[in-house]
């Protein structure tokens, strides 16, 4: 092949990879259709969090992490309540519900606390085996973000504050 060929080539299959990519990235994932039971047995399906925009965390009491960024976590849910945001904490199916229960009257926790039993929460989430996992799901009931560990709080907020202005 001539050189201006495989520049040719070259440039076709990079456009291809790029249109791929912007395409994926367009049809972000629909969060998995699941029900949350939280600590007072309130159900919550994920049709009925429809144009809100949520954050699932994935935790554990005995995890360090996880207990570190509760406080972070009941300020943003305060402070973007009143706009459309909901918070749901998903204790991971190891942690004793007693001691769910303890954590999260303890801390006064401000937003909704589901417990994960069988672990079919986590599994709707994608296999989710490290706390905290975070999610960030849009109104159209799309998932934004997956964050692994303590979230940058300064950048989650911003991104919350572009998806609550979205409408």
């Amino acid at each position: 092949m001539s050189k201006s060929r495989n520049l040719i080539v070259a440039v076709v299959v990079a456009a291809a990879l790029a249109f791929a990519g912007l395409a994926a990235w367009m049809a972000r994932p629909v969060a998995p259709a699941v029900t949350f039971i939280t600590l007072q047995g309130e159900k919550i399906s994920s049709d009925s969090l429809r144009g809100k925009v949520v954050l699932v965390n994935f935790w554990a009491t005995d995890c360090v992490t996880c207990v570190k960024e509760m406080p972070a976590i009941g300020e943003t849910y305060r402070k973007y309540r009143d706009r459309g945001f909901e918070t749901i904490a998903v204790a991971m199916r190891h942690d004793p519900p007693n001691y769910v229960i303890n954590f999260t009257e303890k801390n006064a926790l401000p937003f909704k606390v589901a417990l994960d039993p069988v672990g079919e929460l986590a599994r709707a989430f994608g296999e989710v085996k490290v706390t905290p996992t975070t999610f960030v799901i849009d109104r159209q009931g799309r998932l934004v973000t997956r964050i692994l560990g303590e979230p940058d709080f300064v950048k989650l907020h911003t991104l919350l504050e572009q998806k609550l202005g979205e409408t």
